[in-house]
């Protein structure tokens, strides 16, 4: 859900940076996730636990299995942000190495290998619209979602100029139960969580 107006792009560093304060301060006293897009502030009330957060955890396991010892499959804070574009996102998991890891407040996104996004019950377009607008426009050159609610996914290389802005060229998608192919890194889907129709939670055999 978008909770500010969407001319947030037009009034410059200024609102961003008001923006990110507001966000600050509500994701320590409010559930859910708070970014900052060029949309205005974006609140996706992700509930705890349950497939969403177990889905993040596989996938972050998975590739650290397989990804050499200096990269990692981070699931943990902090935010990526570009205060020109005006934008703080938060990749469920995001491949980075750990000595980009290792710097104080946000990390910068030219420096991320692949965002990965757990789509969410309550938002889903902020996964499979606001972020793959946003991920293309930050230089993040792959972009991966898992979708508990179909059990599918897709991902998505090849940055290319389009009127509209920086665009991913290529998209591969896969059902769960398939393997996924990350960057340079092949991982399983089978066993991944799924969103029951009734709030319940289920995994795949």
């Amino acid at each position: 859900m978008t909770i500010a107006p969407g001319n947030a792009r037009r009034d410059g560093s200024h609102l961003y940076r008001a923006m990110r304060d507001v966000v600050q301060s509500m994701g320590d006293t409010l559930p859910g996730k708070f970014e900052v897009t060029k949309e205005g502030i974006v609140h996706d009330m992700m509930s705890p636990g349950g497939p969403h957060e177990v889905t993040a955890a596989h996938v972050s396991r998975r590739l650290e299995k397989v990804m050499p010892d200096e990269l990692l499959a981070h699931n943990g804070t902090p935010d990526v942000e570009d205060v020109p574009e005006g934008i703080l996102r938060h990749p469920d998991v995001m491949v980075i190495a750990w000595a980009d890891l290792d710097v104080e407040g946000s990390v910068d996104p030219h420096t991320v290998v692949a965002a990965i996004e757990i789509v969410s019950r309550s938002n889903p377009e902020n996964d499979w619209v606001g972020k793959m607008r946003d991920y293309p426009l930050l230089g993040i050159p792959i972009y991966v979602i898992f979708d508990p609610r179909t059990g599918s996914g897709a991902v998505f290389t090849d940055i290319h100029s389009t009127p509209e802005g920086p665009r991913y060229a290529v998209r591969k998608n896969f059902v769960y139960g398939e393997d996924v192919t990350i960057g340079e890194w092949t991982i399983s889907t089978s066993g991944l969580p799924r969103y029951q129709d009734d709030g319940a939670e289920e995994a795949e055999s």
